[in-house]
């Protein structure tokens, strides 16, 4: 059974992240807030993931992005006995922001206006899905990105690197409030993503999630941040990576540099822009 707790208006913390407060009715939720879980060689534990996001909402759809570990046809026979749960498979490996392109799509012509993300890997919590979602509901222009609480576990590498990226994300963005920018687990608002995919041959892999926050802000959508912890898993517990250090660190470093140039140009709006929210909170303290 899905639970669906109800929230009030996000309260923002000290350190910029807020709290789910309550939210529309579950019916609500489920007609226009879809779960996508793109999927390429994730192992045995795309089978619990894909349970636990089912045990939290209704529909979930994983896109299986040319996976050639055997996990297509165990999930193909999971959504045939689980009318909640929808399989799209791609011919080939097109890369992670190409499979949710593909997923928010067939979304979109579906009446969805909102999409939550989530790994196939168990990494990310499925006991926030509803969280997440309620707080979309609350916000819907808003994206709703995940902050990551790191375990004991996290490769400390990793954790250090993602200082770097998340410094130039707020740095290309004005200093908006991005509170992570490579952590997967979020909701966006479709069309304006899908505008933002369509307009150019980037995101479609590795830099899908940095590179959808940074556009998504020059598109004046807002981000909303919420904590989340975030586990990973040893190879011995079913753990699957495909993160490559080399290459995936110059893919990274390829897109900021692109969105640099990017930020210099939309440097006087996004200024603008900066002036008047600052104005606009600033009557509201006063008011």
């Amino acid at each position: 059974m899905q639970r669906f707790p109800t929230f009030r208006h996000p309260q923002r913390r000290p350190d910029g992240t807020t709290t789910p407060q309550p939210a529309p009715s579950a019916a609500e939720s489920a007609s226009t807030h879809l779960l996508l879980i793109p999927s390429y060689n994730p192992g045995s534990k795309v089978f619990d993931t894909v349970r636990a996001a089912r045990r939290e909402w209704l529909p979930v759809w994983v896109v299986v992005d040319g996976s050639t570990d055997g996990t297509t046809e165990a999930l193909r026979a999971m959504a045939d006995d689980d009318p909640g749960l929808r399989v799209i498979v791609l011919p080939k490996n097109l890369g992670k922001g190409a499979a949710v392109l593909h997923g928010i799509e067939l979304a979109a012509g579906e009446g969805f206006t909102h999409v939550l993300t989530m790994d196939s890997d168990g990494q990310h919590p499925a006991e926030l899905i509803s969280d997440f979602m309620a707080a979309s509901q609350a916000r819907p222009e808003a994206m709703i990105l995940g902050v990551p609480v790191f375990d004991a576990g996290a490769p400390a590498l990793r954790v250090r690197g993602r200082r770097v990226s998340n410094w130039w994300a707020n740095l290309e963005t004005l200093w908006t409030g991005i509170g992570d920018s490579l952590f997967g687990f979020r909701v966006y608002p479709i069309a304006p993503l899908a505008r933002v995919m369509r307009g150019q041959r980037w995101m479609r892999r590795f830099d899908f999630d940095p590179e959808a926050v940074v556009r998504m802000s020059w598109a004046g959508v807002p981000p909303v941040n919420l904590p989340a912890p975030v586990r990973y898993f040893a190879p011995d517990e079913g753990g699957v990576s495909h993160f490559n250090y080399l290459r995936d660190n110059l893919l990274l470093t390829w897109m900021h540099t692109r969105l640099f140039f990017g930020f210099l140009l939309r440097l006087p709006l996004l200024a603008a822009r900066r002036y008047a929210s600052g104005r606009g909170k600033r009557a509201e303290r006063q008011s």
